[in-house]
């Protein structure tokens, strides 16, 4: 059987979100789709573009927020892109590296600028929003870490009673106000 390259990226979300990200090899893949891993390359260069096709799809599911308020607004793309980033096993570590390495996943960094350029905060808006994505990736992959390693019994620890990724969202987007209220 033929596969097209989305439907090889849809398995592969199936894959990553049954058996993680560091089970998700091109043979794995290619053995779920009953292809020889080599089939893949014609769609993939390698595995870091097929890493990033899927960083691209995880992203490409949410309703993204883009209008309102900036404030408001970037509180939302990040609460957006954190939901995203739990939705799947290993999503977080996934969209964070393939950000990291420049291959994909830029979106939210994309609906960050646009939200903070309407906000007027001038010349700080590609750090702000390098900000933004690097506090929601952390939090996300701190989170997701902590609910699996509680999840496989790897360490005993009740589920988080504080949700505390809101208040330090607010706290960087109030930085983000005062800076660029300042450099404007």
């Amino acid at each position: 059987m033929r596969y097209r390259r989305r439907d090889i990226v849809e398995r592969a979300v199936e894959v990553l979100d049954d058996y993680g990200l560091a089970d998700l090899s091109m043979r794995r893949l290619g053995s779920e789709l009953g292809v020889q891993p080599s089939a893949l390359y014609h769609h993939f260069a390698n595995k870091q573009t097929l890493l990033a096709a899927i960083a691209d799809e995880l992203l490409s599911r949410p309703a993204w927020p883009v209008t309102g308020e900036w404030a408001d607004r970037v509180v939302a793309i990040c609460g957006t892109l954190r939901d995203a980033l739990l939705a799947y096993r290993d999503g977080a570590e996934l969209v964070a590296t393939v950000h990291a390495f420049g291959l994909g996943a830029r979106l939210p960094h994309e609906l960050l600028l646009a939200a903070l350029a309407d906000g007027g905060v001038g010349p700080v808006a590609p750090a702000a929003a390098r900000t933004l994505l690097h506090y929601v990736y952390g939090h996300a992959v701190d989170e997701q870490t902590h609910l699996q390693a509680t999840a496989a019994g790897a360490i005993d620890d009740d589920p988080r009673d504080v949700d505390d990724f809101g208040v330090g969202l607010a706290m960087i987007v109030a930085g983000i106000q005062v800076v660029g209220a300042t450099r404007s």
